[in-house]
C-alpha cells in the first residue's frame, strides 16, 4: 500500500515485524473523528456561548435535557452514554486505583516518561506546536492534564455524566475544535504529517496514560502484577472509546497495547527542534512564578529531579536527542528503586496496608489539583485561537 505521509517511515523493516499490520494501521493516519467534528461545526454556527452552554447541559443530562440542541450534539451524547457490553465497572475503578496507590510516583511518571514520550513524535507533536498551548501556558496545560487523569481514575469518575466523564468529553471536543482550526490556517503539512490531530496520534496518546504509565513505574521499582495492569488497560479502552478512537484501535489486554506502542515506535522518525522545544518547556514550567531566591531554587530542584528521572525513564538515546541534559544525581535512582521495591514488599504484605496507600495517593492527586488551580476553575473550554508556529 501507497499513499502514507511521509512521517510513517521505515516501513518495510516495520512490515518484516508485523506484517500487514503496518499497512492497516498506517491508513488511520489520514482518519479522524467525524463526530466531534460536526459538533464543533454546529457549535460555530450558534451564537456565541450558546453551543457550549448547551453541551454542558448535555453533559449534565444527556441528549433529553437539551432536546432543541444541534442533531450532531445530541447524536453524540447519545453514542458515548451507550456504554458497549465489555465495560465493566467494577474493573474500571479498580484499574483507576492502581495509578492512586502509588501516589507522587504517578505524578513523576507522567510528567517525566508519558508526556515526554508524546512530544518526541516528530508528526505528532505539530498540533500542539500549533495551538501555542505547551510554551505559553505550559503550567496550566500540566495541571488540566493532572486534573483530566485525577477525575478519569477516581471511583466511578468514567460513568457517564460523572466528572472524568465530562471531562473526556470535553477534550474530545477540544481536539475536533484545535483540528478545525489548523486546517483553516492553511499551514498544515497533510502529505508530511496526515490529518491534524488524526485516530492513529489520538490512540497513541491514550497508550501515553496507560501502558506507558505502567512501563515508567515497573522502572522505578513499582510491582504491577497482570490481573492489576489488566484492570488498568480496562479503565483506558473505555477512556479511550468515549474520547472517540475507533474501536479498531483499541487495545483489550496489555499485551495488545504493547505491541501496538512496537508497531508506532517502529515506524515514528526521530524527535525534531519541535520535540526539544517542548520537553524544555516541560522542565522549565517549574519556574513559572518563581521569584524570591528561595522558589528558584526549588524550582532547579524539582527540574534536577525531573531531568534525572527522565533520563532513567526513556533512556540516554532519546534523552540525548531530546537534549534532556546530563547530571550525576541519576546514581541515585538504583536506590530509590530499592527504597520503592520496600515499600511495595510491605505494602502487600500487611493487611489494609493498600487501602493506606491508596488513600493516601487520591490525597496526594487532590493536593496536586488543588494547588494548581490556585482558585481558578478548569472549564476545558473550547479554544478560540491558535498561537503561531513559532511560539
Amino acid at each position: 500500500m501507497t499513499g502514507f505521509p511521509t512521517r510513517y517511515v521505515n516501513l518495510e523493516s516495520a512490515r518484516l515485524r508485523f506484517g500487514d499490520r503496518v499497512d492497516r494501521l498506517g491508513k488511520f493516519l489520514s482518519e479522524v473523528d467525524g463526530p466531534a467534528d460536526l459538533v464543533v461545526e454546529a457549535i460555530e454556527a450558534l451564537p456565541k456561548g450558546e453551543g457550549w452552554r448547551l453541551l454542558e447541559e448535555g453533559l449534565r443530562g444527556g441528549s433529553r435535557a437539551i432536546p432543541g440542541a444541534p442533531r450532531a450534539m445530541r447524536d453524540l451524547l447519545d453514542a458515548a452514554t451507550e456504554v458497549p457490553a465489555w465495560v465493566d465497572w467494577a474493573t474500571c475503578d479498580r484499574g483507576g486505583e492502581m495509578l492512586m496507590r502509588v501516589g507522587v510516583l504517578g505524578g513523576a511518571v507522567l510528567g517525566s516518561h508519558s508526556l515526554v514520550l508524546g512530544y518526541a513524535s516528530p508528526a505528532g507533536n505539530k498540533p500542539l506546536v500549533l495551538s501555542g498551548r505547551l510554551k505559553h501556558k505550559a503550567m496550566r496545560r500540566l495541571n488540566e492534564t493532572a486534573r483530566f487523569v485525577q477525575a478519569v481514575c477516581r471511583p466511578g469518575g468514567m460513568r457517564p455524566f460523572a466528572d472524568g466523564w465530562q471531562i473526556t468529553m470535553k477534550v474530545r471536543l477540544i481536539h475536533a475544535q484545535v483540528r478545525r482550526m489548523i486546517l483553516k490556517t492553511g499551514t498544515w503539512n497533510e502529505r508530511a504529517w496526515g490529518a491534524p490531530v488524526n485516530q492513529h496520534d489520538m490512540a497513541g496518546t491514550t497508550l501515553l496514560f496507560s501502558v506507558a504509565i505502567m512501563d515508567g513505574l515497573r522502572k522505578l521499582g513499582v510491582r504491577i502484577d497482570t490481573d492489576e495492569g489488566e484492570r488498568y488497560m480496562h479503565l483506558w479502552r473505555w477512556v479511550g472509546h468515549v474520547i472517540g478512537v475507533d474501536s479498531q484501535l483499541l487495545p483489550a489486554s496489555e499485551p495488545d497495547a504493547t505491541r501496538l506502542v512496537d508497531l508506532i515506535a517502529a515506524t515514528m522518525g526521530p524527535p525534531d527542534q519541535d520535540s526539544r522545544d517542548l520537553t524544555k518547556a516541560l522542565f522549565d514550567a517549574a519556574f513559572e512564578g518563581a521569584v524570591t531566591p528561595k522558589q528558584k531554587r526549588d524550582a532547579a530542584r524539582r527540574v534536577l529531579f525531573g531531568t534525572t528521572l527522565c533520563r532513567e525513564l526513556i533512556g540516554d538515546e532519546l534523552a540525548d536527542a531530546l537534549h534532556v541534559p546530563r547530571n550525576s544525581v541519576r546514581f541515585a535512582l538504583p536506590m530509590v528503586r530499592r527504597l520503592v521495591g520496600g515499600v511495595e514488599r510491605f505494602t502487600r504484605a500487611v493487611p489494609f496496608a493498600e487501602r493506606g496507600a491508596i488513600a493516601a495517593g487520591s490525597h496526594y492527586w487532590d493536593r496536586v489539583v488543588e494547588i494548581g488551580l490556585q482558585g481558578a476553575t478548569y472549564e476545558f473550554g473550547l479554544p478560540s485561537a491558535l498561537g503561531s508556529l513559532a511560539a
